[in-house]
């Protein structure tokens, strides 16, 4: 009885167990769609985690099925994983060997095509026929027996999977530095692991008798508990491929990822599982389900919470762990424009509330000339006089004030509102400078504040005035940043093809630009946001070296340097001599200017060249394409070191 009772508890566990990898392997193929399938080692791996996934759904829902026919029907299932595994482990394979810089000369790329057609057929066999798989058995564990052709899938399986290992292999001893060579011995450690948790043992062995079942049951659970976590920590290693952002950056997202995805929902799982079985216990079981789940969670959160900093500085930010505080508290205190105008509104109501007045504005005074910051009441100041010479003068106190102008210690009373200077008390040359101006409604013909009154109304004008000073400081230190963003925005956009080993895929990357077939696309929406726009300042084209170079030229300014590369090829096709609106020869270069330069829209350029809307999107199609041409001319002068100057004289 007691080993009946140990079976139905490993059934159990197996079945939590399956269900655990299917939350980690569908977790990983959602955390590879969401960081894009652009890279060939994220697309491998997401069919080869899709294969596992599907394998261990048909694990759980042939332990939760209540008929045979069900059952058949979820074991011939589990062979959309099974027959394109072996696959997938050889594109996978293929993939990591092409990132060290061995990139297929055809062969292994057909080899991968044909597995797949392989699977197919073995998929469609497995499913319709008995050849692969026949006669169900039910106990003592649910399985099939082998059919006259597994003999040949067990050949393409143990084919497929060995020359997948000499890939890796190979791959492995290409890499020469410590990093790259580290993480490929790990990926080799855990390569096997999907291989070896979906492939159909039972179909190898003779049916286990009864005195075997107990064995067995505890085989298959140490088994599948090996394979959740290697499939868990293949993760790590598979998440450099594919990104360009830094290896620290990586880390982190994956360490918050695995948290707050499949530990969590492993965590929740375990819970949803066993707390029925808290009748034991003398708990209600079912109906303290839903308050055990919602508890879990919360808690689990308040947990991660509390760990993820401390897990960050053990295991990601080990030698820098200043440098990553500071950054931290960096992001932390800096003020978005929303914040700092969110903190003068509430300073804003604070002081008509205890003053008893309806209105008041905060002006903000620069370079760019006077604007108002934040307004709290319906009396608003009009934009037009706080612009005029006599609001500034004012402002300023300095000089004489205009006639008829009221000065009460500090205050100031000008039309219907009371104003105060506001000043920086930056140090460095800064301090005592005119930031801006607190205005409210005069509650009378002059101030009358009280003692009391005054000394909150002063602090809470300092407040307004510090944080109208910090988004002067921090708007300064954004147009800083913006260059040193530049120049790292070309290694940041690109994927690192460097980790492993692959020098020369970096070189070919900026070709492979401009030699794309959606190239013209690219400048299309670079001449559309000519201007500004996102479709400018995140160009692929800031990969390009002639933009490089045009960076320097261009204060560091990627919208700038973009739109210097679009000029110079635009103005490349500008005809010689006097400029024309009926020639032909003009017809392209005037196109490019209205439109794209001058921004005008189609209706007026169609009109002022004479021609109609439908004709002028194909001469403008013909006009990018064009300009297209020029900027790839440019980009193979500039990585032949002759300039961009040379390869438009050529």
């Amino acid at each position: 009885m007691s080993s009946e009772l140990l079976i139905l508890a490993l059934r159990q566990f197996n079945e939590a167990i399956s269900a655990a990898t299917v939350i980690i392997a569908a977790s990983m193929l959602l955390y590879n769609l969401t960081r894009g399938l652009h890279d060939r080692v994220v697309r491998a791996a997401s069919v080869l985690l899709a294969c596992v996934t599907a394998v261990y759904v048909g694990d759980v829902f042939i332990a939760i099925a209540k008929s045979s026919f069900s059952v058949q029907t979820w074991l011939r299932f589990q062979w959309i994983g099974i027959a394109f595994a072996p696959a997938a482990l050889f594109h996978l394979s293929d993939a990591l060997l092409s990132t060290t810089g061995l990139l297929s000369r055809g062969r292994r790329r057909r080899v991968v095509r044909i597995l797949y057609l392989y699977g197919v057929v073995f998929l469609l066999t497995a499913t319709g026929t008995d050849l692969i798989v026949r006669d169900l058995i039910i106990s003592p564990m649910a399985m099939m027996r082998a059919g006259p052709l597994f003999g040949l899938y067990l050949i393409y399986f143990t084919a497929a999977t060995v020359f997948a290992v000499r890939n890796v292999l190979r791959a492995r001893r290409r890499c020469l530095t410590a990093a790259t060579h580290r993480r490929m011995t790990y990926l080799l450690l855990v390569f096997l692991t999907p291989a070896a948790g979906i492939f159909p043992y039972s179909l190898l062995f003779p049916e286990p008798v009864p005195s075997n079942t107990l064995w067995l049951w505890i085989v298959i659970n140490v088994s599948n508990l090996g394979i959740a976590a290697m499939l868990a920590f293949m993760s790590y290693p598979l998440s450099f491929f594919g990104s360009n952002k830094p290896d620290r950056v990586i880390k982190a997202e994956l360490l918050r990822f695995m948290l707050r995805g499949p530990v969590l929902a492993v965590i929740v799982l375990l819970v949803i599982l066993f707390v029925p079985a808290s009748r034991l216990l003398g708990l209600p079981g079912v109906e303290f389900l839903p308050f055990a789940a919602v508890a879990t969670v919360l808690c689990a959160q308040w947990g991660f919470a509390l760990i993820i900093p401390r897990l960050e500085r053990l295991l990601i930010y080990t030698r820098d762990q200043d440098q990553a505080r500071q950054i931290q508290e960096f992001s932390e205190r800096l003020l978005t424009e929303a914040d700092a105008r969110q903190l003068i509104e509430a300073t804003l109501a604070a002081i008509c509330d205890y003053l008893r007045v309806p209105s008041a504005f905060v002006a903000s005074i620069g370079p760019n000339g006077t604007q108002l910051v934040q307004v709290v009441g319906s009396l608003l100041p009009s934009q037009t006089w706080l612009s005029s010479p006599e609001f500034l003068a004012v402002a300023a106190g300095d000089g004489t004030p205009p006639e008829g102008l009221q000065v009460h210690g500090n205050m100031l009373v000008w039309q219907s509102f009371w104003l105060v200077p506001l000043r920086s008390t930056r140090p460095n040359g800064h301090s005592g400078n005119l930031i801006g101006v607190v205005g409210i409604w005069a509650r009378s013909p002059q101030p009358d504040l009280l003692p009391e009154e005054q000394t909150i109304f002063d602090a809470l004008t300092l407040r307004v005035a510090r944080v109208l000073d910090d988004m002067q400081l921090q708007a300064e230190l954004f147009a800083k940043l913006e260059g040193v963003m530049a120049e790292t925005n070309t290694v940041r956009q690109t994927p690192d093809p460097v980790r492993y080993g692959n020098a020369a895929a970096l070189a070919r990357s900026t070709q492979a630009i401009v030699e794309h077939p959606e190239f013209a696309d690219l400048i299309k929406d670079a001449l559309r946001d000519y201007w500004g726009g996102p479709r400018l300042t995140e160009s692929r084209l800031l990969q390009l070296s002639v933009v490089s170079r045009a960076l320097e030229e261009n204060e560091n300014n990627p919208a700038r340097a973009v739109r210097s590369v679009l000029s110079r090829a635009i103005e490349s096709l500008k005809p010689e001599g006097q400029r024309s609106m009926t020639t032909a020869e003009w017809v392209l270069y005037n196109i490019l200017e209205m439109r794209f330069v001058q921004g005008r829209k189609v209706r007026d350029v169609a009109h002022r060249l004479a021609m109609s809307e439908a004709d002028l999107y194909r001469k403008q199609r013909v006009a990018i394409e064009q300009v297209a041409r020029k900027i790839a001319e440019m980009e193979q002068g500039a990585q032949n070191g002759r300039g961009e100057l040379g390869t438009q004289l050529d």
